[in-house]
């Protein structure tokens, strides 16, 4: 028998990104979108009302921020309810605080599609780990590791004719920079091709651990610079 789709609310300033995101997330069999805000107000009037399983929230919102969307659904109601931040926010003030109030999963603007899809799939594998676990019964450590497990996007193990230690040094290089870099940056810092540099960082983007961004000089083409997403 399948489950019902996990009931998802929208929350974005921007209606266009709003209206994005909801396509994004309705084209996952396992969730459907029940509503959108546009306001830290309507947010937490919609998850009073809706009670949602998963929210997309924005960080910044005209009136207050998603963090304080955050504080107040999970001392008023919600308590159980997963956050995906799909924001623009990137200081690790508001990164930590997210954290605190539950959110275990945070994508930096711009992102891709196969990101948030890799989040979801996550939301999706957790939620059915819990429901396959019948109520009232003492979990031995593996089964607390396999619920827990659908917490981290499933693709943690790099595509074929990646490394994953290759792939642990790029992600640490990033995290280390005090500013982006580029493709070629990297590869100097680690001692290996631009080419597959390269090909390291857009399976980082693609998954939502790092970001990308054109830099445009004088002429010529922009140049890609890279930062740790999260």
């Amino acid at each position: 028998m399948t489950s019902a789709p996990l009931r998802t609310l929208i929350v974005d300033d921007d209606i266009a990104v709003a209206g994005i995101h909801g396509r994004f997330v309705e084209a996952h069999a396992s969730f459907a979108v029940v509503g959108v805000a546009h306001t830290g107000a309507e947010a937490v009037a919609a998850i009073a009302r809706l009670d949602p399983e998963l929210v997309l929230l924005d960080i910044y919102l005209p009136d207050f921020s998603g963090l304080e969307v955050l504080s107040r659904i999970r001392l008023e109601h919600a308590r159980h309810t997963e956050v995906i931040a799909v924001t623009a926010a990137r200081d690790l003030a508001s990164v930590r605080e997210a954290r605190a109030n539950g959110v275990m999963h945070y994508l930096v603007k711009p992102f891709t599609a196969t990101a948030l899809r890799a989040r979801l799939d996550a939301v999706a594998a957790q939620h059915a780990r819990l429901r396959r676990t019948p109520g009232g019964v003492s979990l031995d450590q593996s089964a607390v590791d396999a619920i827990l497990s659908g917490l981290s996007p499933r693709n943690a193990l790099p595509p074929k004719g990646l490394s994953a230690a290759t792939l642990r040094l790029v992600t640490s290089t990033l995290l280390d920079a005090s500013d982006d870099l580029s493709a070629s940056e990297v590869a100097a810092q680690i001692g290996m091709s631009r080419v597959a540099a390269r090909r390291y960082l857009e399976h980082l983007v693609e998954t939502g651990t790092a970001a990308v961004e054109p830099r445009y000089g004088s002429a010529g083409r922009p140049e890609h610079r890279y930062r740790a997403g999260r």
